[in-house]
Parts: structure tokens; sequence; C-alpha cells
């Protein structure tokens, strides 16, 4: 008969030999919870030290599962020491150690953070077992516990700081197509700083914007939400080209958690039914130019990234033909940068242009769905794309 898993389980617990440290300066105490050792049905590793010092030392290089602690040390006393237990080692299960006259004590050592107490010279070897043993699965499932509400926040504060990066498009008039996609990198395992934005000002201007806050995590993507709404701020008062990103460098310079932190980014702006886009970029990589059944990458001049040169750069603004009926794209660089085997290789800038041609006459919404697709199969034999990726794709005429 096959045992099952629960029998298996237990099995392999009643076998199991925790690493317990005994601290108590009494020889007397400490021999009887070695005779308890011996005698009870759960083996042990037991190690004896007589002070608080002593234990510093051993759990400074060494965690055992469990430590059995007196109250009445030369070092420590009462619920000091179950807190200096706690700081030398949080993961480690703690039972107290108390006189005949001090359950009061024991208790407030558990309210302490303690995970049991036993009273000395009345307990049995297989209740000091038991006590050894409830205590450390007590201290796991505490450990479990917290850990799942850690990562229960981060996950919230992730989606928080998600919600941040993706804007609505803020659009006025008719005769603009918008398609925007944001992708976050590897399961979510990475948050980054890619943000984007879309905004028409009251005079029809069409203005967009993509960006790349180097790093990941949620410094650089809280940043990134800083930029994206000092941004769109700018845009509806009317600041646009260098003093724009001369007020964004600004703004990351003050915002910034490192001073190794920078941002590239490109801000478009284009009249509705105008054959041409000014294009601002600071340090970001090209666009894509779509013109009936062709793709281009396109470089405008540009200049360095926000916070490369705070205070010393210039950022000229290009103008970007774009043909009647053409369309343009941005993104970030984890569309293209994503692996597409098991080695070292990457997409790259012509392998991403590659795919986008081979889409060339599809919808926006096919074209962009499809490029992202593809470069996410792409890299499935390294586990997907690390990096965030965030898209616009943008048609005014």
């Amino acid at each position: 008969m096959v045992p099952t898993t629960a029998a298996a389980a237990e099995t392999a617990w009643e076998l199991w030999e925790p690493s317990v440290l005994l601290v108590e300066d009494d020889p007397g105490d400490a021999v009887l919870v070695e005779e308890l050792v011996v005698d009870g049905t759960m083996k042990m590793d037991l190690r004896w030290v007589r002070s608080m010092t002593e234990a510093a030392e051993v759990l400074a290089t060494e965690t055992p599962d469990c430590v059995l602690l007196d109250l009445h040390l030369p070092d420590a006393q009462g619920l000091e020491a179950v807190s200096l237990v706690q700081g030398l080692a949080e993961q480690v299960a703690i039972v107290v150690l108390t006189g005949l006259a001090e359950e009061q004590t024991g208790l407030a050592a558990v309210a302490a953070g303690a995970q049991d107490y036993l009273v000395k010279g009345r307990v049995e070897p297989e209740l000091f077992g038991r006590a050894v043993r409830y205590a450390i699965q007590r201290k796991h499932t505490e450990q479990a516990a917290v850990a799942l509400q850690a990562g229960a926040l981060q996950a919230q504060e992730n989606a928080r700081l998600e919600r941040g990066l993706l804007p609505r498009p803020l659009l006025r008039a008719e005769g603009v197509r918008v398609v925007a996609r944001y992708r976050p990198g590897r399961a979510q395992a990475l948050l980054g700083g890619d943000f984007y934005d879309i905004v028409q000002a009251a005079d029809g201007t069409l203005h967009a914007l993509i960006g790349d806050v180097s790093g990941h995590g949620p410094d650089e993507a809280a940043l990134g939400v800083a930029l994206r709404i000092a941004w769109r701020t700018l845009v509806l008062s009317g600041i646009t080209g260098a003093e724009q990103m001369a007020r964004l460098e600004e703004l990351l310079m003050a915002e910034r958690a490192r001073d190794e932190v920078f941002a590239t980014l490109v801000s478009l702006a284009a009249v509705p039914g105008e054959q041409r886009a000014r294009v601002v970029r600071a340090g970001h990589h090209g666009l894509l130019r779509r013109t009936g059944a062709d793709v281009e990458w396109v470089e405008v001049p540009g200049g360095p990234a926000l916070g490369m040169l705070p205070g010393g750069a210039c950022w000229p603004t290009a103008e970007l033909p774009v043909p009647a009926g053409a369309s343009v794209m941005l993104f970030t660089d984890g569309l293209f940068e994503g692996h597409v085997s098991r080695g070292p290789e990457r997409l790259g800038e012509e392998g991403l242009l590659a795919l986008a041609r081979e889409g060339a006459g599809l919808d926006p919404e096919e074209f962009v769905d499809g490029l992202i697709e593809k470069a996410e199969s792409l890299a499935e034999a390294r586990g997907g794309l690390a990096d965030d990726v965030a898209v616009v794709h943008l048609n005014w005429n």
C-alpha cells in the first residue's frame, strides 16, 4: 500500500532532527533539558550556551530551528531576552523556559512574539518534543502568512503604479486614431518605469509621449508616473519643445532616488490634417513610420537623456514628415531587447523592423498587437520579455 501524502509527511517529520539552541545559565536546568531530549521520541540536535552573549555569537553564523530561552540570564532579563533573540534571528522559533511561579511571564513572552512557553520541572519528554515541534511549525506558518501579506501588498502597490502609468488619452476632436498598449515584463515580476500619454490641446494639436526610466522597481515606476503627469500638465499649459524637456529634467533631478537614474523619452506634437510632426527626442531610440505597405525606422536629431547632463543639455525640435494616410509608432526598448533564443542573441532594431514589415498592411490594432505578440513569442525560450513594453500608435491625417 502506497502511503498517503499526509502520512508520508508525518513520517518525514518524525524522522527529522531539528536543531535547537538552549540558552540557560543554570547547569542543573540544562541537564534536565538534555534528559528530556534523550528520553523523548523526537530526536534533536541540542546545543547549550550559558548567556545571551554566547547565543548571539552562535546566531551570527548559524540558524537553528528553535531557541529554548531562559528568561533569567546574567546579561538579559525577562522579555528583553525574547526581543534580543528576535533581533538576532527573526526566523527562529522561540520557546520560553519559566519557573513554577512565572506562568504569567510565559504568557507575556508569547504575546511578545515567542511561539510557546514551558514550565521547568513540569514537562514530560513527549510534551517537550511536541512543544518544540509545534513551535517550529507555528513559526513557519507565521512567516508564510507574513510573506503572503507582503506579496499581496506589493501586488496592490504595483497595480496602483501601473494604473498611473496607463492614462486615458485626452482627445477633443474626431479624425485622430490612437492605439496604446502596455505590457509588464515577465509576468509582472519586474515593475519598470515605462510610461506614455496622449493629449489633444484646445487648439486641436495632438501631443504624444513615450518614455522609460532606467532600472526596475517601484521607485522607477513612481518616477515614471510623476514624469507623465508633469508632461500632461506642461502640455495643457502650453509649454512644449526644449523648455518642456528642461522642466521635466528638473522634476527628475528632484524626485529620483539615486543620482545615476535617468530617463529617455520622445515627445511628439502634430496638427490633425498636416503632413508633419514636431518631435523632441531625449536619449530615446527611433520610432516607426508606416506609409502604405512600407515601414521605416526613423531617428530624428535629439539630445541626451534627462538627468545625464543636468543643466547643460539642449533638445532640438525636429520636423518629421508624415505623408497623408501614414502613421507613427512610438515604443520603449523592451519591445526589441528581448532574446530570440536561449543564447545571447536579441531581436534588436533590425529584427523589430523586419517583424513590422511583415505586418505592414494590417489595421493599427492588429499591427501593434501582432508586433508585441511576435516579440513575446520569440522570447519564450528565455521566459518571455524581461522588460516592460509601452507602445503608442498614432494617425492624425
